[in-house]
Parts: structure tokens; C-alpha cells; sequence
């Protein structure tokens, strides 16, 4: 049977809405079901092993690169650094555990302090006085060729026992 010119525009019609709607939903379909790029543990250089005192809290600045979704974002981001020992070295998060706040050095008690809502931490990060229901968050941290390379926030990390 021969294709009149009603049927092969209402098949031109029908053919091109598929290459449109294919044209759109597949990118689409794609961007939304596929993972995106996985960021991977990236470590930072924070400090020199040799310029940290001994018990001497030292707040760095940091500059770290993350993937987010498909995006790549710079972000600049600070960190407290303390060398317990010539072995132990401990990073913590710049925010209080009670609800964010920043908090800083008091050299004359010789603890963290948030003042916003008197929560006291020790070197090693544990709560000593307030309101915060658990010890400083902490950065994974490794030594490498003398520097002290920060990791990735493990959220609620507590101390190590010494024992």
C-alpha cells in the first residue's frame, strides 16, 4: 500500500519527537543514574615534623582539592596540629563538638576552648568541661620524609587509650 502524504508527515513527525526525546533522555537518564567520580583519600601537606614543639598546639592553614559530584573544588581550611609525642602527632577538626563552634588555645589552662559555650577539651581532645558530647573530631594523620600529611575527617574518632 502506498504511503499517502498525511501518513509519511505524521511518521516524519513521530520519528523526529523520538530522536528529540532520545537526544534529551539519554544524557539525562545518564547524568542521573551514574555515579559520579569517586574522590579518593587525598592527604595534604600540613607542617614540617621539625617546626612542632612538643605538647604545643600549632593551627595550620590548609589548602585541599575534593571532587564534588563532577565538580573539582578548591577550599581553604585550617587544622589543629599536636605533637603528644615523637611518635604520636594528632590533628583535629577546627570546630567544636557541642555545635560548631571555633575554638582556640588558651596557653595559660592549657586546653582547647570553645568559648561560645564554655566546652573544654584537652591536648589529646577529650572533653574536660560543657555542654560537647564527645571529643574532638580528628584528621587521619601520617608522617612522611619529615612533613606531617593530613587525611580525610573521621567524624567522633575517640583518643587511643594509653594502656
Amino acid at each position: 500500500m502506498p504511503m499517502d502524504r498525511r501518513n509519511f508527515f505524521a511518521r516524519a513527525t513521530e520519528a523526529l519527537g523520538a530522536l528529540l526525546a532520545a537526544g534529551l533522555g539519554l544524557p539525562a537518564a545518564f547524568y542521573l543514574l551514574s555515579p559520579g567520580r569517586r574522590n579518593a583519600s587525598a592527604w595534604v601537606d600540613a607542617a614540617g615534623l621539625s617546626q612542632l614543639s612538643p605538647r604545643v598546639p600549632e593551627e595550620v592553614t590548609l589548602r585541599r582539592t575534593r571532587l564534588d559530584g563532577w565538580k573539582i573544588v578548591s577550599e581553604k581550611s585550617t587544622a589543629w596540629i599536636v605533637k603528644l609525642s615523637d611518635t604520636d602527632i594528632v590533628a583535629f577538626s577546627p570546630q567544636c563538638t557541642h555545635l560548631g563552634c571555633a575554638y582556640h588555645f588558651d596557653e595559660k589552662k592549657h586546653e582547647f576552648v570553645c568559648p561560645c559555650h564554655t566546652s573544654n577539651f584537652s591536648l589529646e581532645g577529650k572533653v574536660l568541661t560543657g555542654p560537647a558530647p564527645r571529643p574532638l573530631d580528628r584528621f587521619e594523620v601520617k608522617v612522611e620524609n619529615g612533613r606531617v600529611l593530613i587525611g580525610a575527617l573521621v567524624a567522633g574518632a575517640n583518643p587511643p587509650s594509653k594502656g
